[in-house]
């Protein structure tokens, strides 16, 4: 499916004329979402080849059934993107490009956002205690968990030297012992896309966005297709309790994935991944920029072995999964207080990019504020049968 491309800024991968890739389309002339593929400089509708991208990505060879699928309807990129930033419900717009896929997601899979996790487990939740803790915890353990396999002889030897000097952590446990974090991110259909706002809530006054790649597998676990995501967190609800980890990880707007799902085919796939770059820029409204970058090549654990943690003979997942592979960017650079790191204001604009998977941006909004959750799956099943009645 190569072709020539009239780029859109930013939002396009690197090599956008090589990749296939998949959108959801909300257009307020039509019922039920639609599932659209990039041909040139128009979103292609192939809904009549899947109703949904979970039954996409079980078609066998999908990309020469992409190929193949005639245009029953186009939209100009440029027109979709303009109104999803913009947000405008009168015109087409762009949704996140997963929709039955139950939403995984995998944490501490990095050695520095380990770091972070537990000094925020030993400050409580209070950001003004986190830069001390911080201190100590570069002389305890240093560069150690850079350097030890997760679950191997090294690792439990390192467990039991902080275990020691007082310094084990819960999250120290799922960061280098033998199983991996994984949890359920959000609900089915309640991730937002491109142009979307992302939540944090109301009573948060520690909060940060987290850049990650995110696999999607098809029901047999295979993985099939990639693209990014924001794990928005609230670092001064899970700090206080793990067991705070659903109200600081699920709100409204609390899952942003997008802006298109890439599929894997011959030139694309978990090879390419794993030395991936993610990016992230922060834009506030008082003109304070902050940038990092999630370097995939310094994951603690394969894709596969998280993907395997998540899928196998103790659990299942009939329409597929996505999932958040972790993140190693854990701001620490302060905004308004000297000490106090940094949190999100109502009206940062936020920048995930990579230059296979293209850009995802969103803005910062109060969950409280945020247009209220409503189309779900019995919504999602209604209108799919308006969209194609039964003869």
């Amino acid at each position: 499916m190569r072709r020539t491309m009239h780029p859109v800024p930013g939002i396009l991968p690197h090599d956008a004329e090589a990749a296939i890739l998949i959108a959801r389309i909300i257009d307020p002339a039509r019922a039920a979402p639609i599932v659209a593929v990039l041909r040139d400089d128009v979103l292609v509708d192939v809904s009549s080849l899947a109703p949904t991208v979970s039954h996409l990505l079980e078609i066998p060879d999908a990309p020469t059934a992409l190929a193949n699928a005639r245009a029953a309807q186009t939209w100009p990129i440029a027109d979709v993107v303009d109104a999803s930033l913009e947000r405008d419900p009168a015109r087409p717009r762009l949704l996140a490009p997963i929709d039955l896929q139950v939403i995984k997601a995998c944490g501490v899979t990095f050695a520095d956002s380990l770091l972070e996790r537990v000094i925020e487990e030993q400050a409580a939740g209070d950001p003004a205690a986190a830069e001390a803790i911080r201190a100590r915890m570069a002389v305890s353990v240093g560069t150690a968990l850079d350097r030890v396999r997760p679950g191997s002889p090294e690792a439990l030897e390192l467990k039991r030297a902080l275990i020691a000097e007082g310094m084990w952590s819960q999250y120290l446990e799922v960061g280098i012992g033998p199983d991996p974090e994984v949890f359920t991110k959000a609900p089915v259909l309640s991730s937002v896309g491109f142009g979307a706002r992302i939540g944090v809530l109301e009573r948060s006054q520690w909060n940060n966005p987290e850049p990650e790649l995110v696999l999607v597998m098809d029901s047999s676990g295979i993985p099939v297709a990639a693209t990014l995501g924001n794990d928005v967190n609230l670092r001064d609800l899970e700090g206080r309790s793990a067991l705070l980890l659903g109200a600081a990880k699920d709100n409204n707007g609390s899952c942003a994935v997008g802006p298109f799902l890439r599929l894997f085919d011959e030139r694309f796939g978990l090879e390419r991944l794993r030395t991936e770059t993610i990016g992230l820029r922060i834009e506030g409204e008082d003109g304070f920029v902050l940038e990092g970058a999630s370097a995939l090549d310094r994951i603690s654990r394969p894709f596969e072995e998280l993907i395997s943690a998540a899928f196998g003979d103790h659990h299942q997942y009939p329409d597929g999964f996505a999932l958040f592979t972790g993140t190693v960017f854990a701001p620490v650079q302060d905004r308004d207080q000297t000490g106090h790191g940094f949190t999100h204001r109502v009206g940062d604009r936020v920048t995930i990019s990579s230059p296979s998977l293209g850009s995802l941006v969103n803005t910062v909004g109060v969950s409280e504020e945020l247009e209220p959750w409503t189309f779900g799956i019995r919504a999602l099943m209604a209108a799919l049968t308006a969209e194609h009645p039964r003869p």
